[in-house]
């Protein structure tokens, strides 16, 4: 028997002088080149000593161990359907189970070889063109397997359209580490957001000492870090995760000298990745695409005169040289206002006499602010240049494409209450900025599916603040290759469009999802047990539009974390799956009214694969709890 062969031939040198302990066990585990987790092992390894005086196993128990760790039975039932002798699959049994089981109808021959080559553990039946219930079981627990669709991992979408029709991984406050008001400020905010796929980031600018920009959250104790160095940090991840261009959102409170040495550090770290002009025509109609603008950095700011103004400075010396802008600023906008008051500003209140008067929100008392801007680094703004929000109709009639608002969290929910199928129509012209609102003092954050909803391109979470959140946050932008970028739909793009997330109408493309959760595997003990059990259950949640919000509950398996049955059907419909997310959340049932998290994973509906896959499993900080996953089946049309 070749799988018994295979099997002694990998151990029997360990059992040379009979037993092994529970080390030499998870080391001779690692040679079968699966992932185990070692409190389960543990489990197991005392589970089969039973009663036994000795901490010792044989060549007999090390074999129970590895089956029950292994040799799951939902996987020996599927095996078993397609195999006449539940030994072994030939190609044309694995070519059939991959036609009707995972619902590849193009499979054939040779993409059954395909996998039997990848993933069959033993030689002999490898060379027979064959697959044991070994390679079966990798295969099944393999990421090709994954309820995420392998032809959603890399860039598959149209990277041509103008940069305001995408969706845009945004992260706010990058520099923090912990809370807002004395936690840390690091480069490692940097790094970690731009390893992520996040492409824009926001930069917080403060004059420091010996003519030294520095960046931390103004007026806290946050500590203070060089301005140079997070340029250079930024130069050095910016595209290590994707190629698509990286927009820098300057928070600047630093005075006209100090934002010329910004200017100046810009140019000399990020070299030929910064765009400094515009690409093609200098007349700017429409943005250009994240294809047009590969490896670039963009800067995001306050500009002084147009992009052609700038253009024609280009090679001037404009050291020295500043501009003024001036814009409105209302009293009540400062509860949540990202924009810390920048230095050097003039105000004077305003009777509102003026040319801007005809949309000013009524009832709100305003006062103009002038700001001083170096021109060195107003230059280096071209395709994102950061404009005042004042209302829709203002920007319908006044602003440019190359105009980008931001807008506070609180306010913008009020828009998508009251407003939203103008907010949606802004959306599809211009850039838009929602931020936390500045009470958030622990960073925690928002929904930020709510305004995805009506378009918003720029999403901006604390990407240092672990929860359900960054979850959704994570689980869309795995999208598309994970590139930073995801094409929004048809109906959040058209500038025509009359879509609202409140009365999707016409725009309504039913989808109806049935997910038969069948078990999970090696789950992580809940941390409240000292026998490595869990009671879990499985909730499955949609997140979309308001009507396609649902969640379902599995029952509870008690004591078994380590292969836990449910084999219970699960339906949905959902109305707008173009922008639905399905999350997995398993947790620890630990009494009646409370729940332990043990882990989750989440993905856009339209990436799920069809079929029986895994379902790979996250903690609360998104690593990756290999081996934990949950096995389902999928199906939609």
């Amino acid at each position: 028997m070749e799988e018994n062969r295979w099997f002694l031939s990998i151990i029997q040198n360990e059992f040379r002088t009979g037993k092994i302990d529970l080390d030499s066990t998870m080391k001779l585990l690692e040679k079968f080149h699966m992932p185990f987790d070692f409190e389960h092992v543990k489990h197991v390894f005392k589970k089969t000593l039973d009663k036994r005086k000795t901490q010792m196993i044989n060549i007999e128990d090390f074999r129970a161990i590895y089956r029950a760790l292994v040799h799951r039975s939902e996987f020996r039932e599927l095996f078993c359907a397609y195999s006449p002798d539940c030994k072994i699959l030939s190609a044309t049994e694995l070519t059939e189970f991959l036609r009707r089981e995972k619902y590849e109808t193009t499979a054939c021959e040779t993409s059954a070889l395909e996998i039997i080559l990848k993933y069959e553990p033993i030689e002999e039946v490898r060379k027979r063109r064959q697959m044991s219930f070994e390679g079966f079981i990798r295969y099944m627990s393999s990421s090709d397997c994954s309820i995420f669709r392998n032809e959603h991992k890399t860039v598959y979408q149209d990277m041509n359209h103008p940069l305001c029709d995408y969706f845009i991984s945004s992260s706010h406050n990058t520099y923090l580490i912990s809370d807002q008001l004395v936690g840390p400020s690091h480069l490692w905010g940097y790094t970690s957001a731009l390893l992520k796929g996040c492409r824009c980031l926001e930069i917080d600018c403060w004059d420091g000492s010996n003519n030294e920009p520095v960046v931390y959250h103004g007026h806290t104790l946050t500590s203070k870090i060089p301005f140079n160095s997070v340029i250079q940090v930024i130069d050095k991840y910016a595209f290590v995760a994707s190629d698509y261009p990286v927009v820098l959102s300057l928070e600047n409170h630093c005075s006209p000298k100090q934002q010329e040495v910004m200017a100046d550090y810009l140019r000399n770290i990020l070299g030929d990745k910064l765009l400094t002009s515009t690409i093609g025509d200098t007349v700017v109609t429409q943005l250009p695409s994240p294809e047009a603008l590969k490896f670039k950095i963009l800067i995001k700011n306050k500009k002084v005169g147009t992009i052609e103004e700038g253009m024609l400075r280009r090679n001037a010396e404009s050291h020295g040289e500043t501009g003024e802008i001036s814009e409105f600023e209302y009293l009540s906008d400062e509860a949540e206002t990202d924009e810390k008051a920048p230095l050097y500003r003039r105000t004077r209140s305003s009777k509102r006499k003026n040319e801007h008067s005809h949309s000013l929100p009524p009832r709100k008392k305003a006062k103009v602010i002038f700001m001083k801007i170096a021109i060195g680094l107003s230059d280096l703004v071209i395709y994102t240049k950061s404009e005042k929000f004042v209302s829709f109709e203002h920007s319908l009639a006044n602003q440019k494409c190359f105009e980008n608002n931001s807008i506070g969290e609180v306010r913008a929910r009020k828009f998508v209450k009251h407003s939203a199928k103008e907010f949606v129509s802004h959306t599809s012209r211009f850039i838009t900025r929602i931020y936390p609102k500045g009470t958030r003092a622990n960073s925690s954050n928002y929904n930020p599916q709510e305004f995805w909803n009506v378009g918003c391109q720029m999403v901006a979470l604390n990407f240092q603040t672990p929860g359900l959140q960054m979850e959704l946050q994570v689980g869309k932008f795995q999208d598309n290759g994970g590139c930073g970028y995801i094409l929004k739909p048809e109906f959040l793009r058209n500038h025509d469009s009359t879509f609202t997330p409140h009365s999707v109408g016409r725009y309504s493309k039913p989808m109806s999802l049935s997910i038969r959760l069948i078990s999970g595997h090696q789950l992580p003990p809940s941390n409240l047990s000292k026998t490595n059990k869990a009671d879990p259950l499985v909730n499955i949640e949609i997140y979309g539009v308001p009507e396609d919000q649902t969640r379902k509950k599995s029952s509870v398996i008690k004591s078994n974390a380590l292969s836990p049955r449910w084999d219970e059907v699960f339906s949905f419909t959902i109305q707008v799956p173009e922008l639905a997310l399905i999350r997995f959340c398993v947790e620890d049932e630990i009494s009646l009214v409370a729940n332990e998290f043990l882990g989750q994973y989440t993905l856009p509906l339209l990436s799920l694969s069809k079929g029986y896959c895994n379902v790979p499993l996250l903690s609360k900080d998104g690593d990756n709890l290999e081996p934990a996953s949950l096995f389902v089946h999928v199906w939609y049309y």
